[in-house]
């Protein structure tokens, strides 16, 4: 008889699949969108004058949305210039600091993010579909703090793995 999933993994694999149909629905939208302006230039010589502006805050959620999903699944850009000169047995503690290195900055990120969007809820006034320009601009804090809080689970998750293999805290 296999073991219930624990309610914090089944989370987490709920939260990936609406992560990826999220993206699967902006790239349907992207490609219908892209196709009808197309078609639209090259028969009536015009085309939604809204289109092109969604098109590109839809690559941005899309970019953005994507790098919180590849941080999720480690699968992230690395700069891996350190982890062949420390040895095997210090690699855990590397990923621990790196992945906590990682998280602070995206964190300042999603701190700067946040600051962007006050101030587009300030000053910021145009207006794409009726909704302001600071709306379509949420995918900046929420996409770093999405990617904070994943690499602070991965750090979390290594030192965890670091403290079962040895819980006393010494060096085998």
């Amino acid at each position: 008889m296999n073991p219930a999933p624990r309610p914090a993994n089944s989370l987490f694999s709920i939260l990936a699949r609406i992560e990826e149909s999220v993206l699967g629905l902006f790239l349907v939208i992207m490609i219908l969108l892209a196709c009808v302006q197309i078609l639209l230039r090259i028969l009536f010589s015009s085309g939604l004058p809204w289109a092109d502006p969604v098109l590109r805050y839809l690559v941005l959620w899309s970019g953005l949305l994507g790098a919180a999903m590849a941080t999720s699944q480690g699968k992230h850009i690395a700069l891996d210039m350190i982890s062949f000169l420390v040895p095997e047995s210090l690699q855990a503690w590397l990923r621990i600091i790196t992945n906590l290195f990682s998280a602070i900055v995206a964190a300042l990120l999603t701190w700067a993010a946040s600051l962007f969007i006050r101030n587009e809820m300030e000053f910021g006034n145009t207006q794409l579909l009726l909704a302001p320009s600071w709306v379509w601009n949420l995918i900046f804090p929420m996409a770093f703090a999405l990617i904070t809080v994943r690499f602070f689970m991965a750090a979390w998750k290594t030192a965890i793995l670091v403290m079962k293999k040895d819980p006393g805290g010494r060096q085998s």
